[in-house]
């Protein structure tokens, strides 16, 4: 996955690309052309078809980018003196990433159109995440049932609710964005092993009127 080397225009409209691909893929997924990806980044579309022959091309190389990220968020995780701290400040952090990053959620869920050109990040990324959670539960911190892969699918599961509500509002609210870790802390505590105590919950809950509000609610509807 090495980029070639080129001249300093070249390589420069090309990070102009990258930096401006993953803003619009992020605010608006994938569906995003080429041609809007060139327009925001303030280079002809000649050039971004020189630098990126589709747009396919500019997903899997902004999706290295990505996955170096999620490395570095799990290398640091398993630097956490506490195996529970490392379980949490991995899904914390990773989850933090995917809810602003539509592209990113879609790409790690498998709801791109080719899941399979992202095997080699699967491959890198899944024994680090296998090792996290190896790590908590023989300290005995996580339950006995949980691997790695409930992780993920934790993570496919509240991105697609940070991603329902990303662009909604309800009166009297302005963390709805944020909803999906009120949900993740529920979930922390049900991979604990034994749960005497309860986690508090980073954000409160809405409202009957509030939920039916939201659920109700079209992305981008101003509250009533």
């Amino acid at each position: 996955m090495e980029e070639p080397k080129l001249r300093k225009d070249a390589a420069r409209n090309r990070e102009r690309l990258l930096v401006a691909g993953r803003e619009l893929f992020a605010q608006h997924g994938l569906e995003v052309s080429l041609n809007d990806v060139a327009h925001h980044a303030g280079v002809g579309v000649g050039t971004a078809y020189r630098r990126f022959s589709n747009k396919d091309e500019l997903i899997d190389a902004i999706h290295v980018r990505q996955a170096e990220e999620l490395e570095a968020i799990l290398n640091d995780a398993l630097a956490e003196p506490d195996p529970w701290d490392g379980v949490v400040s991995y899904l914390e952090r990773s989850l933090a990433i995917q809810a602003r990053d539509r592209g990113m959620a879609q790409i790690l869920s498998g709801r791109h159109t080719q899941p399979q050109r992202y095997d080699w990040s699967r491959d890198r990324l899944a024994p680090l995440v296998n090792r996290v959670a190896d790590r908590a539960r023989e300290a005995g911190l996580l339950r006995e049932d949980v691997v790695g892969t409930d992780l993920i699918f934790l993570q496919v599961a509240l991105t697609g609710l940070a991603a329902t509500f990303q662009d909604r509002s309800v009166d009297g609210r302005d963390d709805i964005a944020e909803l999906y870790r009120r949900c993740l802390w529920v979930a922390l505590d049900g991979l604990r092993p034994h749960r005497a105590d309860t986690s508090a919950l980073p954000i409160p809950p809405l409202t009957t009127e509030q939920a039916h509000s939201l659920l109700g609610s079209e992305p981008g509807d101003a509250p009533e």
